[in-house]
């Protein structure tokens, strides 16, 4: 069966504008080469720090920005050249929860209407669509009688309830999830998350679930993709990603996942890379995470060829050459690193 979804070297730079009285400023590559795909059914779970390019990702998939390059394909049709009545014909099948439970809902509406509203825009009439919201009000957990209810009188939890069941309310084969549970406490975290896992045992929808926590991440995905400055750097089924990690970045990530046992989270080594996270209008020659890399430095103490770079000594391959994902450890399990096996 061919992938619901398929992204090939999609790329977003932006304009870095100029400054007041200097030159234009470099353009920021926020996406810079990225390909995967996704099957019916699957959850795809995309980590990186603030300023990877997660989110920046998820709006071209749904092309709500347009790329630069690159090309999106979805249920064989080409998004990426689709028309504007052509995209609209796709609309209801790729839809999108924003990470704002307060920003992303119109405050002049009600919940029936903020739910009935994409299906009154793709043709269904106004009094069946108000039906079929309060229908949905409930598949989220919420009562039908909330339907005359605005958003100010809506918990956190309770607006992102609302902004799945407008998602969903069109049956859509795809929903990309923007960060859906950062902006909530954990316990109703816990909440979304079982109703999103049990939207998709119902339905078969494919998530394409944006997040920086890995701890959600890992109990909500089927294969998880890792994004650096632009780049997916690592990608692999969950298990085998959590389990034995590749990159070094990978690595640092979830060093830093707290552990429930004290003890446990006291014993355990904690991989930290080295300064802040670059810039993607500014990116180094070769691989783009070297200037940080604590395998980096191992490496070229051991004797490899190395050159002087980042105030270091670090392996010549890092500093001048770009690596590619390419398979590491196995399986489906790639990574963007010329050293995948040191430890």
């Amino acid at each position: 069966m061919s992938p619901l979804l398929e992204v090939e070297e999609l790329r977003r730079s932006f304009s870095g504008g100029r400054t007041l009285f200097g030159p234009r400023k470099p353009d920021v590559r926020a996406v810079d080469g990225v390909s995967f795909t996704l099957g019916r059914g699957e959850t795809l779970g995309l980590v990186g720090e603030t300023g990877s390019g997660k989110s920046t990702l998820g709006r071209l998939v749904l092309r709500l920005i347009e790329p630069s390059a690159g090309r999106v394909r979805f249920e064989g049709e080409d998004v990426t050249a689709a028309s504007s009545s052509g995209l609209r014909a796709m609309r209801p099948r790729m839809q999108m929860v924003f990470q704002d439970p307060y920003g992303s809902l119109d405050p002049r509406m009600t919940a029936a209407e903020i739910i009935a509203e994409p299906m009154t825009a793709h043709g269904v009439r106004r009094a069946e669509a108000m039906r079929r919201a309060a229908d949905m009000l409930g598949r989220v957990g919420l009562s039908p009688a909330m339907a005359a209810r605005y958003p100010n009188e809506f918990s956190g939890g309770q607006r992102q309830r609302i902004g799945i069941a407008r998602a969903i309310a069109l049956d859509p084969a795809l929903v990309v999830l923007d960060e859906p549970v950062s902006a909530l406490d954990v316990s109703v975290q816990a909440q979304i998350l079982n109703l999103l896992a049990d939207i998709q045992a119902r339905s078969g929808v494919s998530f394409l679930f944006i997040a920086h926590d890995l701890a959600v991440v890992r109990h909500v995905s089927d294969r998880v993709a890792v994004m650096y400055l632009g780049r997916v750097v690592e990608m692999a089924p969950r298990d085998a990603l959590y389990g034995a990690p590749r990159h070094p970045y990978t690595v640092s990530l979830l060093s830093a996942v707290p552990r429930p046992d004290p003890a446990k989270e006291r014993a355990k080594a904690r991989i930290r890379p080295i300064g802040e996270i670059g810039s993607a209008a500014a990116l180094p020659s070769g691989c783009r995470f070297h200037p940080r890399c604590p395998r980096a430095r191992l490496v070229a103490a051991r004797g490899v060829d190395a050159v002087q770079a980042a105030g270091t000594r670090l392996p010549r391959a890092c500093v001048e050459q770009d690596p590619q994902l390419s398979p590491a450890g196995g399986g489906a399990h790639l990574a963007a690193c010329h050293f995948p096996d040191e430890a």
